[in-house]
């Protein structure tokens, strides 16, 4: 593709454009992928084991869909020697932000904290180039952002070589002054205006090599860290919308239950500081002056309730919808064999942020402000849901505190919008607890079944089929066309397979390996909790491969080796069994636990060592959950290329925290169409007293000059190492997570009033 200067585009030069506008305005054009990596070579001696995310994965396809609008998004340049950038993704506490602000400040020479990154609000022309998921922000975003960056600095040295009668060439850029061999300077913001034009032009440029990096690659702090400690960070409830009045919704007692009649809305109408009450589509909803007030009626309301989605239904007869759908493994076959099957119970998908939602509707307007992770889908159906043409509808993104795949839908926004609409008035709508875990997104319980075969050192067949509830997929890829298709009743399934198969990666070389998933029961709020398939189907997986280890007379660590397929795999499971001192001697009721796992472009291993000793396990929590206890971990990531390698240390603190809960802890109980669950008091995410005392992230060298997924890869593989420390622990494979779901440590709140009262006891609980 020749570029303007007729030269053919390589792989660091790039074509973008500079936009018309009163100061300086660059943006890139990109219209063809990075390469694909390369179809694997069979080696020697090993069954053949074709890979399809070696040839095209979940982050490739996506990745792909943003090129067409990626000239859309936009670097500035103000008068005030700052750059701004309105990031087409969601802040939920991964720190993209700030690695965005790094890509610009790298590319530019500016200093990082002359870089503003905001969120955009929802553009539906960027169609599929506003979801955040999947590990792509920073994948997707790389080029984009680093060329509009690189040709807006390009376009201030041709202004300064004007106003210092220098050439470009002989200029040189440091913290955002531009200067020549005499010493004389300008500044970006002198420049801004000049370096401006009143035309769009295509300009081509040239993108920094690694080794001239001096931002990217370095670890940093967030640029929002100070405003999130001291309290300055706004998020939805922190905006100060006028007139927006608290709101909040009494809900059916279960999943999904809608109104049949309320008794005393008048009543509850009268309440001090109550303004407005309603039945709406998904309850009563009550605005008021506080929260205090709205919790008052909502607890005041009488309703009558109309059956659920999920009537009736348990933990146990879901399991038994769930074996009936399983997908065949075919008949057992004659030689050597492992076959097991896993349970995987409900789990949260609630943020420590509630789900809320500020909106403000009028007759012929609406005004949304929400932290969403697919904001143009969102906006699109709000309109619709609204009877507003598309243009009148403004859906703002907000800071989120945590998704865990939650923001990828707009239950809240959807909900608020109804609500204002209804009362003709703005509402700041913020559900409770109890609605979040008991009305709010799950991740589905569902069951994998591993079947392996194997002859002498040779691991011949490996079939894994997994059964789910209906994990809802129902925000596309960010847009209505692919939202309305996975809710078909036949597009939903292939949709869902689709991902499935290009998220799951098989690492070992371990012959004919096929997958499948097949889904059941849409009568559940499902969600694509963090790593969405992953953590289930890995923990499986590699709880099999432990088994195939034993029945080879391997050791766990040397059997993965031996298999997995490339070096860059072998290096992350080779730096966590050095570090982390594999095979060393440890007490009885003790052990390690060793597991990997790869991902867009990505790959990982963690070492953990747990305690299942009985004064471990049996030791006094208050109101929570005791057993084991994880003592350390030491986990390894290769991204190809990390952005911020301190941002990256902590996105995988938070992983490894989430695989710490889903084998041990954290579950939802379901009994009589609802969860038992009501608050975060008796849901036991990983606390103080499961976090192990040794946690050591080990980021590798690059591999590469193009960053992997990161956001979720750590969950999978600390779940599944956890899950094989235990097994080696007690003796006894683990089949069922968590592994404590059968203790049900609380007494259940009530489901009517679906507000349980507040506890009066928290100066002898601080104590």
């Amino acid at each position: 593709m020749p570029g303007s200067d007729g030269a053919a585009i390589g792989r660091r030069r790039f074509l973008g454009f500079v936009i018309a506008a009163p100061t300086l305005v660059a943006a890139a054009e990109l219209t063809r992928p990075e390469s694909a990596a390369a179809t694997p070579t069979p080696v020697a001696g090993q069954v053949p084991s074709p890979e399809i995310t070696k040839i095209v994965d979940l982050t490739d396809m996506m990745t792909a869909a943003t090129l067409p609008t990626a000239g859309l998004i936009r670097v500035e340049v103000h008068e005030d020697g700052t750059v701004s950038f309105a990031l087409p993704r969601a802040e939920v506490g991964q720190g993209i932000t700030t690695s965005t602000a790094m890509l610009i400040a790298e590319e530019m020479d500016v200093p990082l904290d002359r870089v503003r990154v905001t969120l955009a609000d929802a553009r539906p022309e960027l169609v599929f180039n506003q979801i955040t998921g999947a590990s792509n922000t920073t994948h997707s975003t790389y080029t984009p952002i680093r060329t509009a960056a690189a040709i807006a600095r390009l376009r201030l040295l041709e202004a300064a070589a004007t106003v210092l009668g220098s050439a470009a060439s002989e200029l040189t850029v440091r913290a955002g002054v531009i200067a020549d061999r005499a010493g004389n300077s300008v500044p970006f913001g002198d420049l801004a205006a000049k370096a401006a034009t009143d035309r769009t032009e295509q300009v081509s440029v040239e993108l920094k090599e690694a080794k001239d990096f001096s931002v990217i690659g370095t670890p940093r702090n967030r640029i929002d860290a100070v405003a999130a400690v001291t309290g300055r960070k706004k998020f939805t409830m922190d905006l100060d919308v006028p007139d927006a009045k608290s709101t909040m919704v009494c809900r059916a007692p279960t999943i999904n239950g809608t109104v049949e009649s309320a008794a005393n809305l008048a009543e509850v109408r009268g309440m001090p500081g109550v303004t407005d009450v309603a039945v709406v589509s998904t309850g009563v909803a009550v605005r008021a002056e506080t929260f205090g007030q709205c919790v008052d009626a909502v607890r005041a309301l009488r309703v009558s309730w109309k059956p659920g989605t999920a009537e009736g239904k348990s933990d146990e007869s879901v399991l038994d919808e769930l074996r009936a759908a399983e997908l065949p493994l075919g008949p057992r076959p004659p030689v050597a064999n492992v076959d097991e099957r896993f349970t995987f119970y409900f789990r949260s998908n609630s943020a420590l942020e509630p789900n809320c939602a500020i909106a403000d509707v009028r007759a012929d307007r609406a005004e949304i402000w929400s932290g969403l992770k697919s904001p143009i889908v969102a906006k699109q159906e709000i309109a619709v849901k609204l009877g507003l043409p598309l243009t009148r509808v403004t859906v703002h993104v907000t800071d989120s505190g945590g998704s865990f795949g939650r923001r990828l839908f707009y239950d809240a926004a959807l909900e608020a919008a109804e609500i204002s609409q209804q009362f003709g008035k703005p509402v700041k709508l913020m559900w409770h607890r109890a609605d979040d875990s008991r009305q709010g997104r799950t991740h589905p319980m569902c069951i994998s079944r591993v079947r392996a075969t194997y002859a002498g050192n040779t691991v011949l067949t490996y079939r894994q089929r997994h059964t789910s509830v209906a994990t809802d997929l129902g925000h596309g890829f960010g847009e209505i066309v692919t939202a309305l298709a996975a809710r078909l009743p036949v597009g939903d399934i292939g949709f869902s397979e689709t991902f499935f198969q290009l998220s799951q990666e098989m690492s070992y070389k371990f012959g004919a390996s096929t997958r499948w998933l097949n889904e059941t029961d849409k009568g559940f709020n499902t969600g694509s909790m963090r790593n969405v398939y992953s953590p289930d189907a890995t923990c499986a997986r590699e709880l099999v491969v432990d088994q195939l280890a034993g029945k080879m007379n391997k050791d766990p660590y040397q059997f993965r080796r031996e298999f997995l397929r490339d070096d860059r795999a072998k290096a992350v499971l080779d730096k966590v069994a050095e570090v982390g001192s594999w095979g060393r001697q440890m007490p009885a009721n003790t052990a390690q636990g060793i597991a990997f796992h790869a991902e867009y472009k990505s790959v990982s291993a963690a070492l953990v060592e747990i305690d299942c000793r009985p004064e471990t396990v049996n030791r006094e929590i208050r109101d929570g959950v005791a057993g084991p206890r994880v003592t350390k971990v030491v986990f390894a990531v290769d991204v190809g290329l990390a952005v911020n390698p301190r941002g990256l240390e902590a996105q995988m603190m938070g992983c490894i925290c989430d695989g710490i809960a889903l084998t041990l802890t954290s579950s939802l109980h379901l009994r009589d169409g609802h969860f038992l669950e009501a608050s975060w008091d008796n849901y036991f995410y990983t606390r103080q007293w499961n976090t192990p005392p040794e946690l050591q992230i080990i980021v590798m060298p690059n591999t590469s000059e193009q960053p992997g997924g990161a956001g979720e890869l750590g969950v999978a593989p600390s779940m599944a190492a956890v899950a094989c420390a235990y097994g080696r622990a007690t003796g006894t494979m683990p089949t069922s997570f968590p592994i404590n779901h059968d203790t049900l440590s609380f007494e259940p709140k009530p489901t009517i009033p679906p507000v349980p009262e507040s506890p009066t006891d928290g100066i002898r609980r601080a104590r």
